[in-house]
């Protein structure tokens, strides 16, 4: 979300930037906005493109006149809100369902307006967590006699350092991938490694798999990104609890003789 401080707040122009009809249009790819008319306008732009990166969505708008963005989810990625970026306008991430009645909205009248506010940052939000829509499902593709994955953590919209580049000079970005949420489990697992050096990688797997959270913060079961009940392919054991996994209690170890009789379980030998 960019922020202004001290801005003064007014209703301009919306338009949807596939309302022509051109696909590459409605994706706001490079170039696709010179026939239209955005200048001082927010335009709308769709996400289903998954070559398309946010900030290039917001080059071409920029580019073309545009003084704001708004970047609906595709239906896939139903209500996650993975996409926040360093923006290089004024941008706002909704929802499928969100972007749907936008669209309506457009359609409604001849002449739609909006505003993007600020409101503020929302916190404690009770239906966390959710599995996004990027995060790796199962089964295993190699082996599937093998449940993946095996657990579930943090890695939407995640606070970190960034390099400055041509568009934005920020030294901070919110980024969102398997990418964010892979050194967040293995910093899990080096904390548990420091205070139990004993214990051997499967240890720490089962530490870290037997204590999980497995519902939300309102008890109820762990959504994905159509806020539908995730299944097992999707958060695995549940969502990782450092502070559990530290004391789990019991830790189920497995030795390299056990990986053997699997794989001749398999019909691999020696040969």
């Amino acid at each position: 979300m960019w922020i202004v401080r001290g801005a003064r707040y007014q209703q301009l122009p919306l338009v949807y930037a596939g309302a022509n009809g051109n696909v590459s249009s409605a994706f706001c790819n490079k170039g696709s906005l010179k026939d239209m008319d955005v200048r001082g306008k927010v335009v709308v732009c769709d996400t289903e493109d998954e070559a398309i990166y946010v900030s290039d969505k917001e080059e071409e708008v920029k580019n073309a006149g545009g003084v704001a963005i708004i970047l609906p989810n595709n239906k896939y990625r139903g209500f996650s809100t993975s996409e926040i970026d360093a923006d290089i306008l004024p941008a706002t991430h909704l929802s499928y369902s969100s972007g749907l009645k936008i669209k309506a909205y457009i359609n409604s009248t001849t002449k739609p307006t909006t505003t993007i506010e600020f409101k503020g940052t929302i916190i404690g939000i009770s239906s966390a967590p959710e599995v996004a829509h990027f995060s790796s499902r199962g089964p295993s593709l190699t082996s599937p006699g093998i449940l993946k994955p095996d657990i579930i953590g943090p890695g939407a919209n995640t606070l970190a350092a960034w390099p400055a580049n041509r568009m934005n000079s920020s030294s901070f970005n919110i980024v969102s991938d398997t990418s964010l949420s892979c050194p967040h489990l293995s910093g899990v697992a080096a904390l548990l490694k420091s205070t139990h050096p004993e214990w051997s990688p499967a240890a720490i797997m089962s530490a870290i798999m037997t204590t999980v959270d497995e519902v939300n913060h309102e008890n109820k079961p762990i959504m994905d990104q159509t806020h539908q009940p995730a299944d097992i392919f999707a958060v695995g054991a549940g969502h990782v609890n450092p502070s559990r996994a530290n004391d789990p209690g019991l830790i189920y170890d497995i030795q390299p003789e056990d990986y053997i009789h699997y794989l001749c379980g398999l019909g691999y030998s020696d040969s």
